[in-house]
C-alpha cells in the first residue's frame, strides 16, 4: 500500500523558517516526481513546488520564489520543502505528492499524503 506522510509543521513567527518533510513508503519512489501543495481556510488546494522525477527540473509557484526550496532525500523516498521568510499568508496545511507525470497541476500527482499544518504568526 502506497504511502505518504508529512511531517514537520507547526507555529512559526513571520520570517521564521520551517522544514517540512515528506516520507514514502509502499513501493520506490525514486522514478516518480513530488511536489507540495497547501490549502488555506476557505481557499482551493494550490500548488507550491515540484521536483521533476530526475530531479533536473523545479517548478515553482511565483508566491514562493526565492523563498522555498524542495529536494529529496539520498534514499528517493524522502522529499522536503524548506520554508524561509515565511508570511502570514503561507498558513495552511501543506499536502505532499507523488506521481510519474508531475508538474504544476494536482491531476498529474496519484499519491498524497494527509497533510501538515503550518501556522505563520504576525
Amino acid at each position: 500500500q502506497v504511502r505518504l506522510v508529512e511531517s514537520g509543521g507547526g507555529l512559526v513567527q513571520a520570517g521564521g523558517s520551517l522544514r517540512l518533510s515528506c516520507a514514502a513508503s509502499g513501493r520506490t519512489f525514486s522514478s516518480y516526481a513530488m511536489g507540495w501543495f497547501r490549502q488555506a481556510p476557505g481557499k482551493e488546494r494550490e500548488f507550491v513546488l515540484g521536483l521533476s522525477s530526475s530531479g533536473g527540473s523545479t517548478y515553482y509557484a511565483d508566491s514562493v520564489k526565492g523563498r522555498f526550496t524542495i529536494s529529496r532525500g539520498n534514499a528517493k523516498n524522502s522529499v522536503y520543502l524548506q520554508m524561509n521568510s515565511l508570511k502570514p499568508e503561507d498558513t495552511a496545511v501543506y499536502y505532499c505528492a507523488a506521481g510519474t507525470v508531475g508538474g504544476r497541476t494536482q491531476d498529474a500527482y496519484a499519491y498524497w499524503g494527509q497533510g501538515t499544518q503550518v501556522t505563520v504568526s504576525s
